[in-house]
């Protein structure tokens, strides 16, 4: 099976045209540019550079705050946090020497957004790293990618290279008598290094771990040891589309707690995998029927990740549950980086499980002797099971070893390897037993001449 990576050459990347032909001119992220990604003069076409422009020669860092606080945004990168609060926190620290660092160490198994938004609209995210950069009064800047981002880095060097020749970074910007650059860090490539506390350990020169938190929450300790306003991708390609048109054009779409789009990674048992921008609260049934062209085969939806493997599955019961933040806890499970993987009735949930299960082992650093241990435990005992090995005994095992691991790790990595297995035991037990009752994998075809057993 595959682990749902994503690679620009194999899966098809389509963004919806639109929710409604009525809501054409509602807001969206993305814009259609004229030429390659990295030439500038197709962004200036539709406002480029314009709220840059406006902070640089008239805007005040608390309008700029004040602006992401109306228009609700929160961070893409799977939190959710008030995007206004986090830079108000940085803007107002006692501490003046500060650092901000744009985190493009996307690494999580289905999830492929951000990636697509440094290949396709690099100027977008410089000008938000620029304006957020700025409002903070960030003594240095970086963008953090992952290392396995070859076309994407370079993208991203030759729009910096284009919008330093008109003037929009380094030496005296736009006239103003300040400096600024951004600066390209190669990241580790490791599901635990975007993680924001390892990104940063990793940016220090030591061993992409992270750090307990609190206290070291990167607003107050993060590069260097000093405040730092860290973001993803996504959020701050909205940075500058929301200073250009208003908080109110934000606000129109999305939910009252939610506002705006959100860029769905939709992969796994859909007939047209690919990034989709939608409405904060679209429905994962709208998701998968509209967007993704339903399953393939005509086969039935078994279960769907709305926000990757380190959160509770859905069932198909609940296909018309809300894609926003607040819906998907209050249901059980989570947004994340909304990374939705569908799979069909035709697949195995133990299978499944192991694959990710198998993931979190091997991408824990091992610095938590819960998380190390734990994932190993997990794997050893799903891949027992899988292999029409388990007992009884090992069910209980693995959700008492859930248990005792949950939440006990510095990064979430350990408690996402716990949840998956409890939501797949509760929700597909009935697979587990007949895993453990005939000794073999039911969804695996029975070689010639060998009877099934009953």
């Amino acid at each position: 099976m595959d682990m749902e990576p994503y690679s620009m050459s194999s899966k098809v990347v389509i963004f919806h045209a639109g929710w409604t032909m009525s809501m054409a001119a509602e807001p969206r992220l993305v814009q259609k540019l004229d030429g390659a990604p990295w030439e500038i003069d197709g962004y200036l076409k539709v406002g480029g550079y314009e709220a840059w422009t406006r902070c640089v020669t008239e805007l005040k860092a608390i309008q700029v705050v004040d602006e992401l606080k109306k228009a609700g945004l929160r961070g893409r990168g799977g939190a959710g946090f008030p995007t206004g609060v986090k830079w108000d926190k940085v803007l107002n620290h006692r501490v003046q020497e500060r650092y901000f660092v744009c985190n493009a160490g996307e690494h999580e198994p289905g999830t492929f957004k951000d990636r697509h938004l440094l290949k396709t609209l690099p100027h977008q995210l410089i000008e938000g790293c620029l304006i957020a950069s700025h409002t903070v009064k960030a003594k240095a800047s970086f963008i953090y990618v992952n290392h396995e981002y070859h076309e994407e880095r370079e993208n991203l060097r030759k729009a910096l290279a284009q919008a330093k020749e008109r003037g929009f970074l380094g030496k005296n910007v736009l006239g103003s008598g300040f400096d600024i650059e951004l600066q390209v860090f190669e990241g580790h490539g490791s599901y635990v290094a975007g993680e924001e506390t390892a990104m940063l350990e990793s940016m220090q020169g030591r061993p992409a771990m992270p750090r307990q938190k609190p206290p070291f929450y990167p607003t107050d300790f993060g590069l260097y040891g000093k405040p730092t306003l860290v973001n993803n991708v996504e959020t701050l390609c909205n940075i500058p589309r929301i200073l250009h048109k208003g908080a109110t054009w934000f606000t129109q779409v999305g939910t009252e707690r939610c506002p705006g789009t959100m860029m769905f990674s939709l992969s796994g048992a859909v007939n047209r995998p690919g990034v989709y921008e939608m409405p904060m609260g679209v429905t994962i049934r709208s998701l998968i029927e509209q967007c993704g062209g339903g399953v393939p085969g005509g086969r039935k939806i078994k279960a769907v990740f709305p926000g990757g493997p380190a959160f509770s599955m859905v069932t198909a019961d609940q296909l018309d549950l809300a894609m926003d933040f607040d819906s998907l806890k209050k249901a059980g499970t989570g947004l994340g980086s909304a990374g939705v993987i569908v799979v069909d009735d035709a697949t195995c949930m133990i299978a499944k499980t192991l694959q990710f299960s198998d993931f979190f082992k091997n991408e824990s650093c091992g610095q938590c002797p819960p998380c190390r241990m734990g994932t190993i435990n997990l794997a050893a005992l799903m891949a027992k099971i899988e292999e029409g090995q388990g007992t009884q005994k090992d069910l209980d095992s693995l959700l008492q070893l859930c248990g005792f691991v949950k939440g006990t790790g510095y990064c979430t990595l350990v408690t996402g390897a716990s949840v998956l297995v409890q939501s797949s035991l509760k929700l597909f037990r009935q697979e587990y037993e007949d895993h453990i009752r005939m000794q073999r994998c039911p969804y695996r075809a029975i070689p010639a001449g060998v009877g099934a057993q009953s």
